[in-house]
């Protein structure tokens, strides 16, 4: 891990996924940003420089901890999701305080106009939180980003999404950047930007390209591992935690034959799940055990246009295994599971294992070295997917799961 030491900042490059520590007093003087880039505020998700409407430089600041707005990075595609600064009731779209919705706004206009308009937009350069030990506001660099994405339209790239808190709607901005193909922003290109003038001949190629021809060259990286390791697998914050512990303490019980009948529960339950992850996937049926033949659900996934559609098939199994909470231990899905899924596979099938635990480390090394066509969807995974949907707080899992997947048995 690369940490720039707070004295270095004002000096420093910005280096992508390199970390930029805050001052050891924890106090909010000593916040990294303002020494990286002089004339930022210290706080908020949105930091510019420059007056007006046309900004110099925009700073997208995350801390990854928002359970109503979760920004994302796909570093497999180099695509950003930010979410405005509307995130209350009581304000109009774009009457924030920080401006921040407006900003958006003035970017996709000139995203969408020509070369000249392009060339006013600023370069957003994305930081996340990332405390170390000598430094709790410390942040990590991602990148460098522009406005837009490659094949999405003017009516995708910015769209104004509705949320409702304490019975009350209002909206907010959920705008997809692209992270450019630039690894180092020099400290002489920084200083122009801050000049005002970030079309200099200290610009990054990638930059100059989507300016003059509106190309854009996403900064891509593809995982060096084939499998994940069983911590990447599990949950790695407090609210996911909190999450997955919401559907286990919904789906376990003590009592064997219970926890066989919510077993089959849970297989409805991993087949929404799979759903919620992709708006292609299609539900054909869910089984019994006694008459699926090894399957839990098998369904379709569309492929190519909604007008003249192919369709390849899967088949699903739900594994409700102890994600080792309290007294129980880790109990993993393994190699003859996964053998018994692979087995069931037809051919130019795929399948689908959802587990609130982890795949052993064997049995996923199997899958990806001999290329079975099978998704993994573990105890991280599903807690990721319900905060994606909304289901953000304990609570509104446990009220999810008790409407649509009720365990208790109706003596009616």
């Amino acid at each position: 891990m690369n940490i720039i030491p707070f004295e270095e900042l004002p000096t420093s490059p910005l280096i992508v996924d390199a970390v930029y520590e805050s001052s050891h007093d924890g106090l909010l003087a000593g916040e990294p940003l303002s020494k990286l880039l002089p004339g930022l505020g210290n706080m908020g998700g949105f930091r510019s420089s420059g007056r007006g409407e046309d900004k110099n430089l925009v700073v997208l600041f995350s801390t990854g901890e928002d359970k109503d707005w979760p920004d994302t990075l796909d570093l497999n595609t180099g695509q950003f999701v930010y979410f405005g600064d509307n995130k209350t009731p009581g304000h109009e779209l774009h009457t924030t305080q920080k401006g921040g919705n407006k900003i958006l706004r003035r970017v996709f206009e000139l995203l969408h106009g020509c070369a000249e308009e392009r060339a006013k937009v600023p370069p957003f350069l994305i930081f996340k939180k990332f405390a170390t030990d000598h430094g709790s506001r410390s942040v990590q660099f991602k990148g460098i980003a522009v406005p837009g994405y490659q094949g999405l339209s003017a009516t995708e790239d910015l769209v104004a999404v509705w949320k409702t808190s304490n019975a009350q709607r209002f909206q907010n901005y959920r705008s997809v950047f692209t992270v450019l193909d630039v690894a180092t922003l020099s400290r002489a290109w920084i200083s122009d930007i801050l000049a005002g003038n970030g079309n200099t001949a200290n610009a990054p190629a990638a930059w100059d390209r989507w300016i003059f021809d509106g190309h854009y060259t996403p900064l891509k990286s593809e995982p060096t591992t084939i499998t994940r390791s069983e911590t990447e697998q599990l949950p790695d914050t407090p609210l996911t935690n909190s999450i997955l512990k919401s559907v286990w303490a919904h789906f376990d019980h003590l009592n064997e034959a219970e926890k066989k009948r919510r077993a089959f529960i849970f297989e409805r339950f991993a087949a929404r799940i799979f759903q919620m992850q992709d708006q292609r996937v299609v539900l054909d049926e869910i089984t019994r055990g006694v008459v699926d033949g090894g399957r839990d659900a098998f369904g379709r996934y569309l492929l190519g246009l909604a007008q003249d559609p192919i369709y390849a098939e899967f088949s699903l199994e739900a594994k409700c295994y102890s994600p080792g909470y309290g007294k129980q231990k880790l109990n993993r899905v393994g190699v003859k599971e996964v053998s018994r899924l692979i087995s069931r596979i037809r051919h130019r099938q795929f399948g689908v294992l959802v587990t609130t635990s982890v795949v052993h480390k064997q049995a996923y090394q199997e899958v990806r070295e001999d290329r079975h066509p099978i998704i993994f969807i573990s105890g991280r995974d599903i807690a990721e997917i319900l905060i994606r949907a909304g289901f953000n707080t304990p609570q509104a899992v446990t009220t999810f799961l008790e409407t649509e997947f009720p365990t208790e048995i109706d003596d009616e």
